[in-house]
């Protein structure tokens, strides 16, 4: 191996390490950073990684089964498992086990902590979002996902 293969490995080493940390440091101090914020978004910049997101924000905290979201998305099993693992890794999803299934849901926290960076300051404090306003309207109904109550892993 070349030493500028070896070096740019290394690099990438260290920036996994460093999104590693960081997203240790978001769950740890409940601020997110710049960094954190991006990796996020990158994950989420992928068509079928956003459809697997929002399909499980719509679920709820109960979640789906790998085969059902796959089913509803279409996703070959071995596509489905690439970014689900994604998902996971960047701490946007939660997978839990259930018998011979593993059962995904989103991690509502970190959406939320994700939308508050996005929407810090925003406008220098004026309402500016009328859509965010109008589904925020729906919270008080049934089978609104309260966002509020983050698990910590």
């Amino acid at each position: 191996m070349t030493p500028e293969a070896q070096s740019h490995g290394t690099r990438a080493l260290q920036a996994r390490t460093c999104v590693r940390e960081s997203t240790k440091l978001f769950y740890n101090t409940g601020i997110m950073e710049t960094l954190n914020a991006a990796e996020l978004l990158a994950a989420l910049g992928h068509d079928s990684r956003l459809a697997i997101f929002r399909l499980l924000v719509q679920a709820g905290p109960e979640g789906m089964n790998a085969r059902a979201i796959g089913d509803q998305l279409g996703l070959p099993p071995a596509t489905l498992s690439f970014h689900l693992a994604h998902l996971s890794r960047v701490a946007l999803i939660k997978g839990r086990h259930e018998s011979r299934f593993i059962f995904y849901s989103a991690d509502y926290g970190a959406m939320d902590e994700l939308l508050a960076f996005l929407t810090d300051n925003c406008c220098q404090g004026q309402a500016c979002m009328p859509n965010t306003v109008r589904l925020g309207a729906v919270a008080g109904q049934p089978g609104h996902v309260d966002t509020t109550a983050k698990e910590m892993p």
